[in-house]
Parts: structure tokens; sequence; C-alpha cells
């Protein structure tokens, strides 16, 4: 049983990386065109085209695109309009603050949204009561953060 927590656990590190060295890519390619916006665009017309090509090979057929007729605006709209936001701020702060304190920030900064969510069950998730050890677990990465920017 312990195996495929430790490959998920392995993929979930390397997804991290991953958004590790987007941001600076991306802060390259906004110096080189000029516009963070315009950097922002093409990692998502890149990563449009990806995920295009991965639909048809792999949810061709499963995909239920009649739900679309049914789903809130914020649904729809939601995850894109975070994401665009989330990847333009990367690449903006990314020359002004460095990489490491955008990552450590960013993950403070998910972590505490996350112990929202679990507490209030939004999104139709379980709820998960705050304990001691959560938030003081969050205080500490937020510290932490916070040290790998200022220090």
């Amino acid at each position: 049983m312990w195996v495929p927590g430790l490959l998920f656990t392995l993929v979930a590190l390397v997804a991290g990386g991953m958004i590790a060295l987007q941001a600076p890519i991306n802060a390259e390619v906004a110096t080189r065109l000029g516009h963070p916006i315009s950097a922002a665009t093409m990692s998502f017309v890149v990563g449009t085209i990806m995920l295009l090509a991965l639909a048809l090979l792999f949810a061709r057929g499963s995909t239920n695109l009649g739900a679309l007729q049914t789903m809130p605006l914020y649904m729809l709209l939601g995850g894109g309009l975070l994401g665009a936001i989330y990847v333009t701020v990367n690449l903006m702060l990314a020359p002004k603050i460095g990489i490491a304190a955008i990552m450590a920030l960013g993950i403070a900064g998910q972590l505490f949204t996350a112990l929202f969510l679990d507490r209030f069950g939004m999104f139709e998730l379980t709820v998960r009561e705050l304990s001691l050890g959560r938030v003081s677990g969050a205080i500490l990465v937020l510290v932490g953060a916070l040290m790998v920017r200022v220090l």
C-alpha cells in the first residue's frame, strides 16, 4: 500500500517543481515579448493546445459537454480566470522578489485558503474542522515563507 502513496508523493513533488520552473520561464518570455500579459497569453495558448490534444486522445467520448449548459458561471469561468491571474502575477513578481519567495508565499496562501475551504465545506467538500496542528502548521508555513522572502 505504501508504493502508490510514495508514487503519488513523488508525482506531487515533480508537479510542484514544474510550477517553480513555469514562473521564471514565463517571466523571461514577458521580458522578450515586452509585456507580462502577452507572456501569460502565450502560456495559456500553448497549454490550451496541449490540453485539446490530450482531450482528443484520452477523453473523447467520455466528456459530457451537455453539462456545460447547467454549470454556474463560477464553474465555467473560475478555474481559467484564477489560473490566468496566478500565472500573470507569478511572472510579474519573478524578477522582483525571486522564485523561492513566490513559491513559498504562494504555498502559504494556498494553505490558508484550503483551511478556510475545508472548515466550511465549500464547493461540496467534506467539512474538516480546524485543529491546533492544522492551524499551527499553516502558521509555520507562513513564517517560513516570510523568512524566505525577507531574510
